[in-house]
């Protein structure tokens, strides 16, 4: 896998920039890619529920994630050709359970929850009563396979690298898949423009990415940008104080 996208979930707003994104990536655009969604509104209301309910950061990390399933149902919704898919884990790294590819093992959708996995999922499982699959990859055939969306649903079982709190969003995840798969190069499809010039410690301090990206930007290994209504531009990476 050369390239790992991670599509705010802002992006919803513009349906059109949205759409010619993933027919974008469906079509090659940015090569093999696995595209990481990000939470959107699901997420924004998993923060309300927290705020009224009062439940614990590691409760909202794990509802945050289901909001991640749930954008990913949609975008895949908006463009069928990007298969969703789950990267299950072995010894802690991203891998399929028993070595299977893509053209040998689909599993099955669990129920949809709440009926919340959207309007075209919904409309789907009514008229052919079968639920939409996760295909799962492997780590070593990543790289030549069409680009596809993941669902970060096996997360919620807990990962030492990764701390339940709302330090670490999608855009952090985006660069922990990227590390696993040893993708060269990690992109953010953002709603607003980096700051030119600006390193991961600058857009964490401003709110454009999570307060846990600079210390996964300091552990990943290949370039990372972000890609803005007026284009894409560089994050400079330096160590994590």
């Amino acid at each position: 896998m050369r390239t790992v996208v991670k599509v705010g979930g802002s992006l919803s707003a513009d349906p059109a920039r949205l759409r010619a994104l993933l027919v974008a990536l469906a079509e090659g655009a940015f090569g093999p890619c696995l595209v990481v969604p990000g939470g959107g509104e699901h997420a924004d209301a998993v923060r309300a529920a927290q705020r009224r309910d009062g439940f614990d950061d590691a409760e909202a990390h794990r509802r945050a994630l289901d909001a991640m399933s749930r954008m990913a149902d949609y975008l895949h919704a908006i463009e069928p050709r990007l298969p969703v898919i789950a990267l299950a884990f072995e010894d802690q790294r991203l891998q399929e359970p028993g070595g299977a590819t893509e053209d040998t093992r689909v599993e099955p959708r669990g129920p949809l929850s709440h009926g919340e996995r959207g309007p075209a999922l919904r409309s789907e499982t009514a008229a052919t009563g079968v639920k939409p699959s996760i295909r799962t990859v492997t780590r070593e055939g990543a790289g030549s396979l069409r680009s596809h969306i993941w669902d970060p649903a096996a997360l919620r079982a807990g990962h030492p690298d990764i701390a339940e709190t709302w330090d670490v969003t999608s855009d952090s995840l985006a660069l922990w898949a990227a590390t696993q798969l040893g993708a060269a190069r990690c992109i953010l499809v953002k709603s607003a423009d980096a700051p030119a010039g600006a390193d991961a410690r600058a857009l964490a301090r401003i709110g454009l990415v999570d307060a846990a990206f600079p210390a996964f930007a300091a552990r990943y290994g290949g370039a990372v940008a972000i890609l803005g209504p007026a284009g894409e531009r560089a994050v400079h990476l330096r160590a994590a104080a």
